[in-house]
């Protein structure tokens, strides 16, 4: 995770992303953002979940610094991926020394660099672009202008992960312009908007695709999307216990039923993000960029 210093609303991705609401006391903004990042980091920590706590660097401007997930992520296999992407002023998150860093304390064996696909204009914004079923080997992906089919399949293709790819669209009919804030899979459950996939075909792909894995479906809303319920992330804490984390108003916009089905696969762990929710256009999954490489034998005990 990475702990803000200049969060505010970004006008070069607001274009896309119709979560991000303006603000005006920008100030206030960043300092409450900044308190809502330390409060989750608490609330992780005494649930005996690991962070890793990055501070962002002061010499430029990047309000969407704390979603590092878009632009790093790090695989079992010892693969570590940097993504291109869409917003110039996004491109300034990635950052040589926390590359370095897990190099170092973790099992890396290759970093794979996609960023050069910014000159031809095609983009990939990490796992919101993507949501990974690790388990199973495929990575789940709706087209947008962050989502570029080529570069999926050459990522695929690099990790040897099988891509689902559909279309995904808003009740107003516009792009979902990421992934994982209308789907997230777990190891044994997903959560999915079933009325953005537009197309029969499409739906039948994915339902499919769960079905051939296993994974218990459990459908959310527009309205519920809305809230950020299909955001949210599954864990294992230093405990071995599962945990399903999500955000305070994703949680409040679910049924008593949903509630209980997510429970049966891990216990419910909201955090109330609200200020970032509603300016960055994020919520708890994106402030997360999971750490799946083993731990470097040098680094065990540190």
């Amino acid at each position: 995770m990475v702990k803000p210093m200049s969060f505010t609303f970004n006008n070069q991705t607001a274009g896309s992303n119709v979560f991000q609401l303006p603000v005006i006391e920008e100030d206030i903004v960043s300092l409450g953002a900044q308190n809502e990042f330390d409060k989750m980091v608490s609330l992780l920590r005494v649930h005996h979940i690991e962070v890793h706590i990055f501070h962002d660097t002061p010499n430029s401007s990047k309000p969407d610094a704390l979603f590092p997930n878009n632009w790093i992520s790090i695989h079992e296999s010892g693969q570590l991926i940097l993504y291109p992407m869409m917003a110039p002023n996004r491109r300034l998150e990635r950052r040589l020394d926390i590359v370095e860093f897990f190099k170092t304390h973790f099992e890396i064996n290759e970093v794979i660099d996609f960023s050069g696909y910014e000159e031809l204009n095609m983009f990939m914004e990490g796992t919101g672009s993507l949501v990974f079923d690790h388990a199973n080997q495929v990575a789940y992906a709706c087209r947008s202008e962050r989502t570029n089919e080529k570069v999926l399949r050459e990522i695929c293709n690099k990790l040897g992960y099988h891509p689902i790819v559909f279309e995904a669209l808003d009740d107003s009919g516009k792009q979902i312009y990421h992934t994982n804030v209308m789907m997230s899979v777990g190891s044994k459950f997903s959560i999915v908007c079933l009325d953005s996939i537009i197309k029969e075909e499409d739906q039948e792909l994915v339902l499919a695709q769960f079905s051939n894995t296993s994974h218990r479906v459990i459908a959310i809303s527009f309205d519920q999307m809305k809230s950020f319920a299909g955001n949210m992330f599954e864990v294992e804490n230093t405990r071995g216990e599962t945990c399903v984390i999500m955000s305070q108003q994703a949680c409040d916009s679910l049924m008593p039923g949903q509630i209980n089905a997510i429970s049966k696969f891990g216990y419910i762990l909201p955090i109330a993000i609200p200020k970032i929710e509603r300016c960055g256009g994020g919520s708890v999954r994106c402030m997360m960029a999971g750490i799946h490489a083993q731990r470097s034998v040098s680094a065990i005990g540190e």
